[in-house]
């Protein structure tokens, strides 16, 4: 085993958060190391938002905390020092502009994710910052409540290397995306420091469903549709937007903001389901006097032909066998009783959770080192002196939308900041 110099701040994970505390604590003078155990750091960085970097959100920062679980107020010190619009003219300053859109997303205005990663590795040279990679950190160096280093493998793998710091900031991101090097690292490390870690589970997760209905939907997307998610008999949550169906389940932007409640009560054995209201700008009584019209009007038509107007083809057969109304019946020879039986089920498809999918395929990681344990002002643990964490790592995570990266650079700044 060897020693390295002296160094005054250690950065433990290449990601989001990484990059901009070690940039920071670089640019505040300090001598910074970032050890990353992959061939290159930013790799998950790379993939996020479809390749495209959903890098922030306009929101308010009172709309914006809303957007965060399980406690969005810990945040506040965080984007109260660096917040969107700070985060928004900081890229400007690295040669990526931003285009917003739909629902106040930030994007990189060229579309790829990979104009990120780039400006950022180049800006945290610029700034002095030591990188390593292919180093994984196997222990934090504590002594006296004091973090005094790390101790990582050589890139060679062949021997171990302790690095002296007067700070270590964690950032080795959550369990989501193995291959990216987010294996839950950071939580070992956490709690080998004494740290309470909320039991981790896949955030933004699709669902798993029950039957073979799915399956027989597996590629059809749907837009404008409301889904509601039931938890033991009660409605749990409900979103509005975009959603897909997938040979094992449900996926899409409004699945995945419910997910989270639906993993927990899957977690906890209880029944989860979801409703899918497909005609939600119409009620009840709407969508019935729509109906008497349309059976009224082309009532020489099939039931099956019917349906045309008023759902996908690739749904057509499902609502036959759902409704249990023939598929050849006239339009005219339809009951009332089978008319209210079609409006119900175009207002409440229901289709059982029976899990998700696992951490490979989850776009974030939902628990981590509990924040009641971490100072929000500066990042620093209230065990260990001197130990920040930021990004993931830590027990915040958001809805799809921007929430989750703009956590990872202010924590990340923040953290950067106050390492020295």
């Amino acid at each position: 085993m060897s020693t390295i110099s002296k160094y005054q701040v250690v950065v433990i994970g290449g990601g989001a958060a990484g990059l901009m505390a070690a940039g920071q604590a670089a640019a505040s003078g300090a001598k910074t190391l970032l050890l990353e155990k992959m061939p290159r750091a930013g790799l998950k960085l790379r993939i996020t938002g479809k390749g495209r970097c959903n890098l922030t959100n306009t929101a308010d920062l009172n709309e914006f905390i809303k957007h965060l679980r399980p406690d969005g107020r810990f945040m506040r010190q965080a984007f109260n020092r660096f917040f969107n619009s700070d985060l928004i003219a900081f890229f400007e300053e690295l040669g990526v502009p931003t285009v917003t859109e739909r629902g106040g997303r930030v994007f990189p205005a060229s579309g790829r994710a990979g104009d990120v990663s780039d400006a950022l590795m180049i800006w945290v040279r610029k700034c002095g910052v030591e990188v390593k990679s292919r180093t994984p950190v196997e222990a934090l160096l504590i002594q006296d409540g004091h973090v005094k280093g790390v101790r990582a493998v050589d890139a060679s793998g062949k021997g171990n290397t302790v690095y002296r710091s007067d700070a270590v900031i964690v950032t080795t991101g959550g369990a989501s995306y193995p291959l990216t090097g987010s294996t839950g690292d950071g939580y070992r490390l956490a709690g080998s420091a004494g740290h309470t870690v909320v039991p981790v589970r896949p955030g933004l997760v699709p669902l798993e469903t029950e039957g073979g209905v799915a399956l027989r939907l597996a590629g059809l997307e749907l837009r404008n549709v409301k889904v509601s998610l039931w938890v033991d008999g009660k409605k749990s949550g409900e979103e509005f937007g975009e959603m897909g169906f997938t040979p094992f389940g449900v996926t899409g932007p409004i699945i995945l903001t419910l997910s989270r409640k639906a993993v927990d009560g899957i977690g906890e054995g209880k029944k989860v389901s979801v409703s899918i209201d497909l005609k939600p700008a119409l009620d009840k009584n709407k969508l019935n006097e729509r109906l008497l019209r349309d059976l009224d009007t082309h009532g020489r038509q099939q039931f099956k032909s019917l349906l045309k107007g008023l759902l996908p083809l690739k749904m057509i057969p499902v609502c036959n066998d759902l409704t249990h109304i023939p598929p050849d019946k006239k339009g005219h020879q339809i009951t009332a009783y089978e008319r209210n039986r079609l409006a119900e089920w175009l207002k409440n498809f229901r289709i059982d959770v029976s899990g998700y999918r696992p951490f490979d395929e989850a776009i974030i990681t939902a628990g981590g080192v509990d924040t009641k344990e971490v100072d929000p002002y500066t990042m620093e643990s209230r065990i260990v002196k001197r130990l920040f964490f930021a990004g993931e790592v830590l027990d915040i995570d958001g809805d799809t939308g921007g929430y989750n990266l703009q956590e990872a650079f202010s924590t990340g700044w923040v953290a950067g900041r106050s390492a020295l």
